[in-house]
């Protein structure tokens, strides 16, 4: 009966810490959070540039130097957009399109992209401050890891790339 007690007793004790351990996903997406902002990104939850979105989603930031900001482009997935979008390549249309064409060879690099990203990746924006990928996280960071440098690439590429130039400040006798 002393057995007994002691096994109910330890059981009662380990249990709380089997709850707190983190499931097989949760280290999955920890791993992959860890190897993006090792690469450089900023990892939050927010809301996505969707029309009907209701709940918040994982994005990935690459952000501009501040000096450096970059063009104002919103792309998103066929499944998320209307028909009447204009279709950069296939899957994929411009919600916003930048004011001043991509680079060719940004351009080039952003379209292979494309076509590599997962289903669950629905959204490429860039403002003044990042480019982002709006995405479900359906990948490992080992698979991801294969994204990094054609993000870095389009980031480095885009920075100093404003739709509008920032308005100069205007000094008094002649000093700016």
């Amino acid at each position: 009966m002393e057995w007994l007690i002691i096994i109910v007793l330890m059981l009662l004790v380990i249990s709380p810490m089997l709850w707190l351990r983190p499931s097989s996903s949760q280290r999955r997406l920890g791993k992959l959070r860890d190897e993006a902002i090792k690469a450089g990104a900023k990892v939050k939850l927010g809301k996505p540039p969707l029309h009907e979105a209701s709940s918040s989603m994982p994005c990935y930031r690459w952000l501009y130097p501040p000096q450096r900001p970059g063009p104002h482009f919103l792309l998103v997935r066929n499944a998320e957009a209307s028909e009447s979008l204009k279709e950069f390549r296939p899957g994929w249309r411009w919600r916003v399109e930048p004011l001043r064409p991509l680079p060719d060879a940004v351009d080039a690099r952003l379209g292979e992209l494309l076509t590599r990203l997962p289903e669950d990746a629905l959204v490429i924006e860039s403002d003044r401050d990042a480019l982002t990928l709006w995405w479900w996280e359906s990948q490992g960071g080992e698979r991801f890891t294969g994204y990094l440098d054609d993000f870095s690439f389009l980031c480095q590429q885009l920075a100093g790339r404003p739709d509008r130039p920032a308005p100069r400040q205007v000094g008094f006798g002649g000093r700016q």
